[in-house]
């Protein structure tokens, strides 16, 4: 074998190698929020290889028969991490785990907490979300952009239990002595969001209806509806607020009032645009986005955001 031929040997060797590597396994530090709510913290940023997609969040509730879990993390690999972590807590197993949302980086770690003895639930407008075009292209995306953790062997999991929340806008269940209550927000981060209140420990477990210490990934959500869903908050006076991204608090209003202003700023700003007929590229460039330009995550979403929410404004004015 000359030397070329060694070389090309080497490299396909190498390349062999990569293409079937392992991703690490990784380790999570659950956090207390009250006595039988914890939860995971994600770092404030969007989901990149750097972070291994753990950008979201994901908690877990303790009680004397079994672990309900909300959320599952964005890849696999975080979800059986968290398996690791709900085990070095307690030895009650995971029963029951809820999706806030359809949203990658709240429930591809599904995959590795599934099985015959868990239950899943979540929205019924779930259903058509997880099967949507949108949603399998948003897995080829993480495929190349996340892998390994997001490969060829990720899959996306559904819900055992698809719920309807009817005229109450609410399902109350209880496990183990701890009452609970899912809340129907539908349509404002996502067409299928839900909140879940711990009503023994008073601790809502928000999923993405506001973010802590970043600007919010809005995307072509319904702000008009984000914006009065907000409001189903305030009335539960919880104890400890855990968001879908960033800090717990116990003092949440801060950060309610920035999603809450954020969001009215990109509807006043992007409806004036759509009603002067400016077109988005020069409108985006007009508009002075200092109050914002420093919050964590600012960079990343804000165009997005400005495009969804002007396609958004076309619509209300077409309505």
């Amino acid at each position: 074998m000359n030397l070329a031929h060694a070389l090309l040997a080497i490299t396909f060797g190498l390349i062999t190698a990569v293409a079937g590597a392992e991703p690490p396994p990784m380790k999570l530090q659950p956090k207390k929020a009250s006595e039988r709510v914890y939860y995971f913290e994600g770092e404030p940023a969007m989901a990149s290889s750097a972070n291994r997609a753990f950008n979201s969040n994901a908690a877990f509730i303790v009680t004397s028969d079994g672990v309900v879990v909300f959320d599952a993390l964005g890849t696999p690999a975080l979800g059986a991490a968290m398996k690791v972590a709900i085990a070095s807590v307690t030895k009650q197993p995971i029963r029951l785990v809820i999706v806030s949302h359809f949203h990658a980086d709240h429930f591809y770690g599904l995959q590795a907490l599934a099985g015959p003895d868990v239950e899943i639930w979540a929205h019924a407008k779930g259903r058509e979300v997880l099967g949507s075009p949108s949603t399998q292209e948003r897995l080829e995306q993480r495929r190349r952009d996340l892998w390994p953790d997001v490969d060829q062997d990720t899959r996306l999991v559904g819900a055992t239990r698809w719920l309807d929340f009817g005229p109450s806008g609410e399902v109350a269940f209880e496990r183990g002595g701890v009452r609970f209550r899912l809340i129907d927000v539908s349509g404002a981060h996502a067409p299928e969001d839900v909140m879940l209140w711990v009503e023994n420990d008073r601790v809502l477990l928000a999923g993405d209806l506001y973010f802590s210490g970043r600007i919010p990934f809005v995307g072509n959500a319904d702000s008009k509806v984000w914006l009065v869903a907000m409001d189903r908050i305030g009335p539960l006076k919880p104890a400890m607020v855990i968001p879908g991204h960033g800090s717990a608090s116990s003092n949440p209003q801060p950060d309610i009032d920035l999603t809450r202003e954020y969001l009215r700023f990109l509807r006043e700003q992007m409806g004036k645009a759509v009603q002067d007929l400016t077109p988005f590229d020069e409108a985006y460039a007009a508009v002075d986005w200092s109050r914002f330009a420093k919050v964590p995550a600012f960079e990343a979403a804000n165009r997005i955001n400005a495009y969804g929410t002007y396609l958004r404004m076309e619509q209300e004015a077409l309505k």
